[in-house]
């Protein structure tokens, strides 16, 4: 009987400490994983140069980096640039003038940390009546916002055209869905439009007056763009999400993630602005000097900026360091 009690007693010690073995090994293997990083970002058009986010989201990369991923839209360059300073975002994909003048007035601590389209892809399409630039003078012309890339792009092919910008009437329409079913309903004589937008239009029965990527442009027309203190809290996290956003391109580059039904628009907003974007996220300094001679004109502080300084290439130089862009390219583009 005593042999039986002691028998006993050793089981439910061995059991016991069996137990908390299990019990220690999954405690620690929940310490082993970290939470995921929060991280919030913002892209202000719903367009191919600005879709790798929702693709990295679709194809898993924010998870595979531990990421705990927020993407937010909000419509043209300045009002993301207020939404930053408000602390309502660590990074944005964005166009460049809203940034780059706000870096202009003061708000020195804006950086670019990557890029994915230097040229503008914008094309100005008109009722069929309009035949020439300068049938514009007196026309409504339909962009997202004032300092906007369609904005930045109609102005300088009225310039080249010799019109004068204040003989046409700048309607902002809010984005590019906004502004081509103005064009449609009437309300507009012209519109400056992106793929897939552009598309849209010329099947609505809208010919483009100027087809823009031919003039190639340059400028900042979608780029990555941070805040020097958040570079410095959170280095290790943006580098993650550039990591996703390089993986991101590879997929963008090779497949077709356009939320789109209609397979002629898809084709050809695809193949007509693929093209034009960035393989590897470069930022070249040539987009953001165009914008800064642009932001000279009415504010002379721009002259004495240097585009190198709106540049941190600290996460570009990591990604072809670590060989993950090598990885992801095989020697190609």
């Amino acid at each position: 009987m005593k042999l039986r009690v002691l028998v006993s007693l050793w089981e439910i010690h061995v059991r016991a400490q069996l137990f908390l073995a299990v019990a220690l090994a999954i405690s620690l293997c929940s310490v082993a994983v970290p939470a995921a990083d929060k991280l919030t970002a913002i892209h202000s058009s719903q367009s191919m140069s600005q879709s790798m986010p929702w693709i990295a989201k679709e194809a898993g990369l924010f998870k595979k980096y531990n990421l705990d991923f927020d993407l937010v839209h909000i419509a043209s360059s300045p009002t993301v640039t207020a939404a930053m300073l408000g602390g309502n975002a660590e990074v944005a994909l964005t166009g460049g003038e809203g940034i780059i003048r706000a870096y202009v007035q003061g708000t020195a601590d804006f950086v670019f940390i990557g890029g994915v389209k230097n040229i503008l892809a914008h094309s100005l399409l008109a009722k069929p009546e309009i035949k020439r630039m300068e049938d514009l003078k007196g026309k409504r012309i339909g962009i997202n916002r004032i300092g906007s890339n369609p904005h930045y792009f109609t102005v300088q092919v009225l310039r080249q055209a010799g019109v004068d910008t204040r003989d046409v009437q700048f309607i902002q329409a809010g984005g590019p869905l906004e502004t081509m079913a103005a064009l449609v309903a009437g309300n507009l004589d012209a519109a400056a439009l992106a793929p897939p937008a552009d598309a849209r239009a010329v099947a609505a029965g809208f010919p483009m007056l100027i087809y823009g990527p031919e003039l190639r442009l340059p400028y900042v027309a979608a780029a990555f763009v941070s805040r020097r203190p958040i570079l410095g809290q959170r280095p290790q996290v943006i580098g993650q999400f550039m990591r996703v956003m390089a993986e991101a391109a590879k997929i963008q580059h090779t497949g077709k993630y356009l939320r789109l039904t209609d397979r002629k628009i898809l084709d050809s907003s695809y193949d007509s602005e693929i093209k034009f974007l960035e393989p590897r996220l470069e930022i070249k300094p040539d987009g953001i000097q165009a914008i800064l001679e642009e932001v000279a004109k009415v504010d002379p502080r721009a002259k004495q900026v240097k585009a190198e300084e709106l540049i941190d290439r600290r996460y570009l130089d990591e990604l072809h360091k670590s060989g993950l862009f090598a990885k992801l390219w095989d020697g190609k583009k």
